[in-house]
């Protein structure tokens, strides 16, 4: 309640007060696992026990007290070789959510607000989200095979890849509200006011469209990670020996079925809880905003 004179009561800074401890500790528990993967990944192949690329021990020795993670088929040491994958994973991960998000917002800004017109524009525009539509289309998996058979397979390549992978899906979150947000009065109202086209953009387009797509962009981190794992899987990701998840499930699946699980199992769980991690984030924050 607030008074006559419309100052908060008492009561209402009392609960306001009480709140803050839930926000902070909700704050921190959105944030402290993304925040744990990221130390991991800087930090982590530091403070290794052995080198992620050397052979340490006898093949396929189980989990120990000296090899925490046992060893693979190659008697590399399975745990070096997860806490190093995991700068690299993350990396492309971080690299592609940019790239995607970067690109997305400029191509759906310009589809969003150009398609409905005549011309040129208006044909180029209609154009690129059909082109989008298209790519989108394709099996992701194949369209990267292609693209590193051609431009190669460093850390840097595969990273571009997969956010190039993930470009239809930010322009086509961007467009979709940019076509929500013509509508509104608002900018009509600032058109009548004098301001040119750039400007009604600039400032009332382009601010009330990019949410979604940042809101978007853990979600696409943790799809970048997967595509970057399932290239690996298949042999085309990031080229022996650097340490690379999907290439080390790949190594260990035929020990897996031979009962010598822990080689494939350990970059099978860092993947899968990456992938929940970012996936939850992106939730937990739409959540927080509704």
């Amino acid at each position: 309640m607030v008074s006559l004179l419309g100052r908060p009561t008492n009561n209402d800074l009392r609960g306001r007060t009480r709140s803050f401890p839930r926000r902070r500790l909700a704050l921190l528990s959105l944030l402290a696992p993304p925040a744990v993967l990221v130390a991991v990944a800087i930090v982590g192949p530091l403070l290794v026990p052995y080198s992620p690329i050397d052979v340490v021990a006898r093949p396929d020795q189980p989990p120990s007290t000296e090899h925490w993670f046992g060893t693979d088929v190659y008697g590399l040491d399975v745990f070096s070789r997860v806490i190093a994958a995991t700068r690299n994973d993350l990396t492309v991960g971080l690299v592609a959510a940019l790239l995607a998000t970067a690109l997305g917002i400029a191509v759906g800004l310009f589809t969003g607000t150009n398609e409905s017109r005549r011309g040129f524009a208006g044909g180029l525009a209609r154009g690129v989200t059909r082109g989008l539509d298209l790519f989108d289309a394709l099996p992701q998996i194949v369209v990267g095979l292609v693209l590193l058979a051609f431009f190669g397979r460093d850390l840097l390549t595969l990273a571009v890849v997969c956010g190039l992978l993930m470009i239809p899906t930010q322009a086509r979150v961007v467009r979709t509200e940019v076509l929500r947000v013509r509508t509104e009065a608002y900018l009509e109202s600032a058109r009548l006011a004098g301001e040119s086209t750039f400007g009604v953009l600039w400032r009332h387009v382009l601010p009330n469209s990019v949410w979604p797509a940042l809101e978007n962009a853990s979600y696409i981190f943790g799809i970048a990670v997967t595509v970057a794992a399932g290239l690996g899987f298949l042999g085309v990701g990031l080229p022996p020996p650097t340490p690379e998840w999907g290439s080390m499930i790949a190594d260990g699946a035929t020990a897996a079925a031979a009962g010598r699980w822990w080689s494939s199992f350990f970059p099978c769980l860092a993947l899968a809880v990456t992938v929940v991690i970012m996936s939850n984030l992106s939730h937990r924050y739409l959540s927080a905003r509704n």
